[in-house]
C-alpha cells in the first residue's frame, strides 16, 4: 500500500534487537571457548604418556644394567641387597633425571625389597617398584604404580654330566631331603633369599602365609637387615647360617633307593 514501506536488509535481520550476524559470531567464540581447553588438555595427556613411557624405559634399561653389575657378585654375597640394587640404578639412570621426572619422590622413589636370588641356579630376580604422578588437577588422577623386573643369571661356572654314561639316569638328592629330582633347577631345590628390614619381618608372610621366626642359630635381634626365604620360616642375620644353606648331590638313579620321586619334577 502506499505510505507503507518495508526495508528489507538480507545482509542484517534483526531478532529481538540483536542480528543474527552477532549470534553467529557468539556462537563461534562459546564453541572456540570450549574447543581451546580440551585440546589443550589432550595435548598434556599425550605428552605425559610418552614422558612415562620413556620412564619405563630408563628405568627398565637402568633394571637390567645395574643388575649385571649386581649378578657379577653374587656369587661372593649370596644374596641381593636392595639398597645397592636401588643405588646403582639411580647410577646408571641419573639421581638429577629422576628427581626431575615425574617420579613419586624422584630417586628415592625406586623400591627393589621384592629382589631375590635362588642360590640353586644362581638366578636373581630383580624388580623395581615404583609411582608416577600425572599432575592434571582437572581430574585428580592418583599417582600410577609401575613394577619392572628383570631375571639375570650369575656366571657360577659350567654344568658337567658326571654320569650317565653307562646308560643310567642322573638325579639330585639334598643331605635331608627324602625325594629325589630329575630337574637340577626344580622350584623344590631353590633356596630364594632376600634381604629384608629387621623391622618388618612381623608382618611378612612366606608362601604358605606363615609368619617368620627366629633362626635357633643366628636369628638373635632384628636390628639391621635379616634374610629370609620364600618357602622358609625362620628369619636369619648371618648369610654364612648353615639354615641357608643347601647342599645338592647329583648321583645316579641307584644311589636314590629309598627315596621318593618328586611331585613336579620326578615323573
Amino acid at each position: 500500500m502506499p505510505g507503507n514501506k518495508i526495508s528489507e536488509n538480507n545482509s542484517s535481520l534483526s531478532f529481538g534487537g540483536v542480528s543474527a550476524s552477532a549470534c553467529r559470531k557468539g556462537s563461534i567464540t562459546v564453541e572456540a571457548a570450549l574447543a581451546v581447553p580440551i585440546f589443550f588438555m589432550a595435548v598434556v595427556s599425550l605428552l605425559y604418556l610418552m614422558e612415562i613411557s620413556v620412564i619405563r624405559t630408563n628405568i627398565r634399561a637402568g633394571l637390567q644394567s645395574a643388575g649385571k653389575q649386581v649378578m657379577q657378585e653374587a656369587c661372593v654375597l649370596k644374596a641381593v641387597v636392595p639398597s645397592r640394587l636401588e643405588r646403582d640404578i639411580v647410577g646408571e639412570i641419573g639421581a638429577d633425571r629422576l628427581d626431575r621426572s615425574i617420579v613419586v619422590d624422584g630417586s628415592a622413589g625406586l623400591h627393589c625389597e621384592d629382589s631375590y636370588l635362588f642360590l640353586t641356579n644362581g638366578i636373581g630376580k630383580l624388580t623395581v617398584r615404583y609411582r608416577v604422578r600425572v599432575p592434571i588437577p582437572v581430574f585428580g588422577i592418583s599417582p600410577l604404580s609401575y613394577e619392572e623386573s628383570v631375571k639375570i643369571k650369575a656366571w657360577t661356572g659350567y654344568e658337567k654330566e658326571l654320569f650317565g654314561a653307562g646308560g643310567e639316569d642322573t638325579v639330585y638328592i639334598t643331605e635331608t631331603g627324602i625325594v629325589y629330582h630329575r630337574d637340577y633347577h626344580c622350584t623344590h631345590l631353590e633356596l630364594s633369599i632376600r634381604m629384608v628390614p629387621g623391622a618388618d619381618v612381623g608382618t611378612l608372610r612366606n608362601q604358605s602365609g606363615g609368619k617368620y621366626y627366629p633362626c635357633e642359630h643366628c636369628g638373635h635381634g632384628t636390628a639391621g637387615g635379616v634374610y629370609i626365604t620364600n618357602s622358609g620360616d625362620r628369619y636369619h642375620c648371618s648369610l654364612s647360617c648353615s639354615g641357608l644353606k643347601r647342599t645338592i648331590y647329583a648321583v645316579p638313579i641307584s644311589e636314590a633307593a629309598g627315596k621318593g620321586a618328586c611331585s613336579r619334577c620326578g615323573r
